[in-house]
């Protein structure tokens, strides 16, 4: 998984949940966190998230920044940006700043593009990808 845009923070991971890592419930830290196993639950701070290509994630996410190649289903809240990139597989509502999507990445659910969450646009992802 190669993020669009180069951020020293991807470099400084505090915590790993590896593939085989399955955790249920509240996740709450600061700093850099990459999880390439199975999560069920919230995650929440103020840093950056990093969904690693083998990673399951089902609940809600609200951190500053997300970077996914893996599978998330549940919602998506970001201050800063969200970066889906292939091969990730995103059933979500995502509420961000900056979305940006690599060609090859399924992504099913609406997206609200807000500048410090003070509502802009709503998007649906299906009603655009039809307009093409």
């Amino acid at each position: 998984m190669k993020p669009m845009h180069n951020d020293s923070r991807q470099n400084n991971i505090i915590a790993f949940l590896g593939k085989e890592t399955y955790f249920k419930g509240y996740l709450h830290f600061e700093g850099t966190v990459r999880i390439d196993g199975k999560l069920e639950g919230e995650i929440h701070s103020k840093d950056v998230l990093i969904v690693g290509e083998g990673a399951n994630i089902k609940g809600d996410i609200k951190v500053q920044k997300v970077i996914c190649g893996g599978n998330v289903t549940g919602t998506i809240e970001s201050t800063e940006a969200v970066q889906l990139v292939k091969p990730s597989n995103v059933h979500a509502d995502i509420k961000t700043p900056v979305l940006s999507i690599e060609e090859g990445v399924i992504f099913n659910g609406n997206c609200r593009m807000e500048t410090g969450f003070a509502a802009s646009e709503e998007l649906s992802t299906n009603e655009s990808m039809k307009q093409k």
